[in-house]
């Protein structure tokens, strides 16, 4: 259960994240908003890694680091489209309609790694969908 207070401060930071970039990118282009957002998210983990003494150039060249590479391009083609569309949107349509990643990891997970899927599980999926469309105004 360690892993709760990491949740709840991502939840947080996260969750003030959109509102402040839909406000700057009235100002700022989104490609603009997301290069200078990703400096500030590089120069802090850079000081996490020295820190923390995990930085190993090794970890860059083993054959999971490809798979990261992968998942980083995803990642920024991703927020990328996120910035565009809270530039464009609402804050209160593009969110929720945003999280229905996690809907789709989720099944990700069950389908191609093997999580097992419960009745709990399976109930939860269909009400996270559900109420994002609900929160979304129905334009999900």
């Amino acid at each position: 259960m360690e892993y709760l207070l990491w949740v709840i401060v991502a939840l947080v930071t996260y969750g003030l994240m959109a509102p402040l970039t839909s406000v700057v990118t009235t100002d700022v282009p989104p490609a603009v908003a997301l290069f200078l957002s990703t400096t500030i998210f590089l120069c802090l983990t850079a000081v996490v890694l020295v820190v923390t003494g995990t930085g190993s150039l090794a970890a860059v060249t083993t054959p999971s680091a490809g798979i990261v590479y992968v998942a980083g391009l995803f990642l920024s083609a991703g927020i990328l489209a996120y910035y565009q569309a809270l530039e464009r949107g609402p804050v209160s349509v593009v969110v929720p309609i945003y999280g229905l990643f996690i809907v789709g990891s989720s099944i990700i997970g069950i389908v191609f790694l093997g999580e097992d899927l419960t009745a709990t599980r399976a109930a939860g999926i269909v009400v996270a969908a559900a109420a994002i469309y609900l929160a979304a105004g129905g334009e999900a």
